[in-house]
């Protein structure tokens, strides 16, 4: 059993940890594909046990309740033709993240967070009703020791351009399990593109796929999320 911590960097919205970050956090512990459901709001510098339960699943686990917990899965998700990086930054500049934000210090899409302290991916439609897409240009504090990007914060880069392809209006959403792939860690200071998009919405609960392109405009990762709106 392994000991991890939340830091307080690491939040979305107030007093929890982002949920794309947590998740990484989570499947790294995995080889392959990863399914990780988030059951409860991750707490931030707080200790939390992480441990195998056989079969590949692991739990992140504060005392007796499991918060979180990844298992080996696949993932069947088509990704669409990446935009341009010039493309990308004229879609994020009409992302309604800067218009109505209902959590400017998330660490992935907030509109608070300064450069190199937060993702700062900010989402915009590249046409009306389409997919959203942001530039992506990894900070060196991001980097493992190769160079490239470290693989929990790939998953979080995954995350929030779902949430801002289904929801247009600031609704607040959380994420509550996200099936993902990281194929290739990008490097650090690299150009990519992030693109989210509708796949599926039932009442409160919204499906969406994302992907991170790298430079080349190859898929370095891809992930399929469930969102849950407000009851």
């Amino acid at each position: 059993m392994a000991t991890v911590l939340v830091e307080s960097r690491f939040c979305g919205p107030p007093g929890m940890s982002n949920g794309g970050y947590a998740a990484g956090v989570v499947a790294r512990h995995t080889s392959g594909v990863a399914r990780v459901r988030l059951q409860a709001p991750i707490p931030l510098d707080t200790p939390l046990d992480l441990a195998e339960r056989g079969g590949g699943r692991v739990e992140l686990r504060h005392d007796e309740a499991v918060l979180a917990y990844a298992e080996p899965s696949s993932l069947e998700l088509e990704t669409p033709e990446p935009p341009s990086y010039e493309e990308a930054v004229e879609a994020s500049a009409r992302s309604v993240a800067h218009v109505d934000h209902p959590f400017p210090g998330c660490f992935v899409c907030g509109t608070g967070r300064a450069p190199g302290e937060g993702l700062r991916l900010f989402s915009g439609p590249l046409r009306a009703g389409g997919p959203v897409a942001t530039p992506w240009t990894p900070h060196p504090s991001l980097a493992d020791g190769d160079g490239r990007v470290r693989a929990e914060f790939m998953a979080a880069a995954l995350d929030c351009p779902g949430y801002l392809a289904t929801c247009n209006d600031g609704t607040p959403m959380l994420l509550g399990e996200i099936t993902l792939h990281v194929e290739e860690r990008v490097r650090v200071r690299e150009p990519c593109v992030v693109v989210g998009w509708r796949i599926t919405a039932t009442g409160r609960k919204h499906e969406v796929g994302t992907a991170v392109f790298d430079a080349s405009g190859a898929v370095a990762g891809r992930a399929r999320g469930i969102w849950l709106g407000p009851k």
